[in-house]
């Protein structure tokens, strides 16, 4: 796989409200709700001095009372940009995997006691909050980022006897296919239901014409590490981020 082409798919399917691009930096906003969408992504090449840069970054998120945050990836561009945070005092945070599956190699089966359905964005949503504890202006803000997905994106709950029991999305672009938000309703957790979801959105997601799927996890969520690696993700590359002290 082009690892590239996924960092910046990943990169459009989770937008941010605002982009600012400087000197082959991606400057994002998003009111603070998730790392992902309020941090420097470092993915061309750069000619302006290092220092004067970051310096020019840490302004911009300061003015919008963000604190400032990069992402660094294989892809960081200069390469010795995280050893310069660290001189800088900005410490190391939420090391995360990025995993694939190429989808003729999907082996996990979908329960036949279980039924996919593509909801609404406003409906879908609403089950999401349900599930997850998010005050008012993180549910806003994180609404607003799922307005902004691009408009090939599957917002899909799966049910059980007439129940909605998990959620999630898939957002495509080309042969991918993007794996986000996924939850589990806190009544029906480990009954299966995570790897059901998976499963449902991935055959779903194969019969649309995707080739592979991506997703993004915590190195310290060791339990839905084993199970994507139990459906047949493999990691591709790591990133984490630099956050100011």
């Amino acid at each position: 796989m082009n690892l590239l082409e996924i960092e910046e798919a990943s990169l459009r399917a989770w937008p941010a409200l605002q982009q600012e691009f400087y000197d082959g930096w991606m400057l994002r906003f998003a009111n603070g709700h998730t790392k992902r969408s309020n941090s420097v992504n470092s993915i061309h090449s750069s000619t302006k001095d290092l220092f004067e840069k970051i310096q020019y970054c840490e302004k911009r998120y300061q003015e919008k009372n963000l604190t400032p945050i990069f992402r660094i990836t294989p892809f960081v561009s200069p390469g010795n940009l995280d050893h310069h945070l660290q001189e800088r005092d900005y410490r190391k945070i939420d090391p995360t995997l990025v995993l694939t599956l190429k989808l003729n190699h999907l082996t996990i089966q979908q329960r036949s006691d279980t039924e996919l359905q593509l909801m609404g964005i406003h409906e879908w949503f609403e089950c999401f909050c349900n599930f997850q504890d998010e005050n008012n202006r993180k549910q806003q803000t994180h609404k607003e980022i799922l307005e902004a997905m691009p408009p090939r994106t599957s917002f899909a709950s799966l049910f059980s006897s007439g129940e909605v029991v998990a959620c999630g999305i898939g957002v495509y672009e080309g042969e991918y296919v993007g794996l986000f938000n996924f939850i589990t309703n806190p009544c029906h957790r480990r009954k299966g239901f995570g790897k059901d979801i998976l499963a449902s959105i991935l055959h779903h997601a194969r019969g649309q014409g995707a080739m592979k799927a991506y997703l993004q996890v915590e190195e310290k969520n060791l339990s839905a590490l084993n199970l994507y690696s139990k459906c047949g993700f493999e990691v591709a590359y790591s990133y984490w981020y630099r956050i100011k002290a």
